[in-house]
């Protein structure tokens, strides 16, 4: 009796340990879909992202605290474009705990509601809360953006310059912090971005026409 019992339960164990390889990966979903959209594979992409959201919700429902589903529900929601829905779920997730990943997805959310203020709010508290987090320097450009906006040119300088330090292989990071530093009149530091632009991105025609004018 005591094998019977011994053998099945050592079955369900392999039954669910079979079920649970099976399942979905919701972060390799959510990352496939980046990949995807890199190469230009929009509809691919966003269909990846949908199936990392149905797989978080079903994570979800099994832990209604689970932070890592949260995230990467918050995260591929952003990729769609679903921004009211990526900050109603950052919200949600905040009752139950402060983590700095949704904070600083929170803070995209606001920015492309048109929500600067609240954005900006975010974005300090996730750069003060994870100073060496994964998406800092992202921070720091969304920041910059708030400030060039906002026409507060000399606080995106410093924002832009921080972003750059962190991440210096984005071109259009570097065409940010020169279109900023042109405007406040520096033109030394506005030809040394341009410059900066133009090399990671050669055929980049706007940083060309901006490193013409400061050129004369």
């Amino acid at each position: 009796m005591k094998r019977i019992v011994f053998l099945v339960l050592t079955g369900l164990l392999t039954l669910a340990s079979a079920v649970a390889q099976d399942k979905p990966d919701a972060l390799k979903l959510y990352r496939n879909g980046r990949d995807l959209e890199a190469t230009g594979r929009a509809a691919d992409a966003a269909e990846a992202y949908r199936q990392a959201i149905e797989v978080c919700r079903q994570d979800l429902e099994a832990n209604g605290k689970n932070m890592d589903a949260y995230t990467i529900k918050t995260w591929a929601l952003i990729r769609l474009g679903k921004y009211q829905d990526t900050v109603d779920t950052c919200l949600e997730a905040l009752k139950i705990t402060n983590d700095y990943r949704i904070v600083e997805t929170l803070a995209e959310g606001y920015f492309y509601l048109g929500r600067h203020k609240d954005s900006l709010k975010q974005f300090e508290k996730y750069v003060d809360a994870a100073p060496r987090g994964e998406r800092v320097s992202t921070a720091y450009f969304f920041i910059g953006e708030i400030f060039r906006l906002g026409k507060e040119y000399n606080h995106a300088d410093i924002a832009y310059s921080t972003a750059v330090y962190y991440e210096p292989g984005l071109s259009l990071w570097w065409y940010r912090l020169a279109t900023v530093k042109e405007t406040v009149g520096d033109k030394a530091g506005a030809k040394a971005a341009y410059e900066r632009a133009l090399k990671l991105r050669p055929d980049y025609r706007e940083a060309t026409e901006g490193l013409s004018r400061v050129r004369t």
